[in-house]
């Protein structure tokens, strides 16, 4: 089977991150979201994929190229206009033959869930969906399960009335008889897949799991899915392949759970501790302390900086001494409040924060932001804008 991955949408809830890139392309252990995907469906035994493409698709395209990198081989097709999963499905119409998996583009999974599908769908010819369960169902699409068989499907219904902790999890084994379900589908504004998958009724099979499955919708999430990637990689990745060129100094530490790329600079003194990720061409300065941090590739990290459970962009500079410190805080995204969320603070692509600086934990600093030494920073800022003591 081939597996039509969807990856054509931005991710708005992680924008400044997003702003230069596709949600797919943010990095996990200093890989694409989307390679972790790839990954798995080809350890699963798909070497043929269908990519939907749309927002800033050239950073995908340039990544993966033809797949043979990868040992697989990539098409590429385009949704112009991001309306919903359904109608990037659609757009995978003319690589189809027979039937396929479709695969959500920014959702980690076990290879054994897409290995389930493949062969529900074989065995059954009904079509199939992935299921597992999950602490807060609400936040996704809540099944209902008749012993296998799917009964509804509700997309984030109020956390009172759920009645089960199933969700769907992006993975699907469906034939080519969608196509024509999807174009028959009315749909106010966005087409999900789903808004189809629903009306199967007694025709919808699903294959439950209990393996690993890890969703990056917000800021934080990046983060605890870092953290899970490289605790299941077993230890630090500084002596793999992949980190050869890195240079830690002898007087600094990097312990296990980490990730460090090419070119990486650790100076004397610093400490790099469990779950964090550096990018290639990251600099972490003498005496400073990075922990629980997804670091993009050529960012700064100054002398004597203390930066935990943090997200910092592509070429951002965080000064000498500048605290993120760390710890829980009440974030708004959207019109939501989300509570007690673990994020100390996001710093976007070419952000400056000079020396002496405090970010308050959920702080999130906008793209090309420029924050002056010695100040005390809280909330949301724009992207460019300028912060100054006083």
């Amino acid at each position: 089977m081939k597996a039509v991955v969807l990856a054509a949408g931005e991710g708005t809830r992680l924008r400044p991150l997003t702003r230069t890139r596709p949600k797919p392309m943010l990095p996990i252990a200093n890989r694409p979201l989307l390679e972790h995907v790839l990954e798995a469906a080809r350890e699963a035994g798909i070497d043929e994929f269908v990519f939907v493409v749309g927002y800033k698709r050239e950073r995908i395209q340039s990544y993966f190229g033809d797949g043979d990198d990868w040992g697989v081989d990539i098409e590429y097709v385009v949704q112009e206009t991001q309306l919903g999963t359904g109608h990037a499905l659609l757009q995978a119409e003319s690589a189809i033959d027979g039937d396929f998996i479709a695969l959500n583009g920014d959702r980690i999974v076990e290879p054994s869930a897409i290995s389930a599908v493949i062969d529900a769908r074989r065995e059954s010819r009904d079509p199939v969906m992935a299921v597992t369960r999950h602490p807060r169902p609400e936040n996704y699409g809540v099944v209902e399960l008749d012993g296998r068989t799917v009964r509804s499907i509700e997309e984030k219904p109020p956390a009172h009335a759920v009645t089960t902790d199933y969700i769907n999890a992006g993975v699907y084994g469906l034939g080519e008889a969608v196509f024509d379900d999807l174009r028959a589908a009315e749909a106010e504004g966005e087409l999900a897949v789903t808004a189809v998958l629903r009306e199967y009724r007694d025709g919808l099979r699903a294959v439950p799991f209990d393996g690993l499955w890890l969703d990056v919708s917000y800021h934080w999430d990046i983060l605890s899915v870092n953290d899970r990637v490289l605790d299941r990689s077993g230890g630090s990745e500084f002596e793999g392949d992949s980190s050869s060129t890195a240079t830690v100094h002898e007087r600094a530490t990097v312990v296990d759970r980490t990730s460090l790329g090419a070119d990486v600079r650790v100076r004397p003194g610093a400490t790099v501790l469990p779950g964090t990720s550096l990018g290639d061409n990251v600099e972490v300065g003498a005496n400073a302390v990075v922990a629980n941090a997804v670091v993009f590739a050529d960012a700064t990290i100054g002398d004597g900086a203390v930066v935990r459970d943090c997200v910092v962009g592509e070429n951002a500079s965080i000064g000498p001494n500048t605290t993120v410190e760390g710890g829980e805080a009440d974030v708004v995204v959207g019109s939501d409040i989300h509570e007690d969320v673990r994020l100390g603070g996001v710093v976007g692509d070419n952000g400056s924060v000079g020396g002496g600086v405090t970010l308050s934990p959920g702080t999130v600093l906008g793209n090309h932001t420029t924050v002056d030494s010695g100040c005390d920073v809280s909330g949301r800022i724009e992207t460019g804008a300028i912060v100054r003591r006083g």
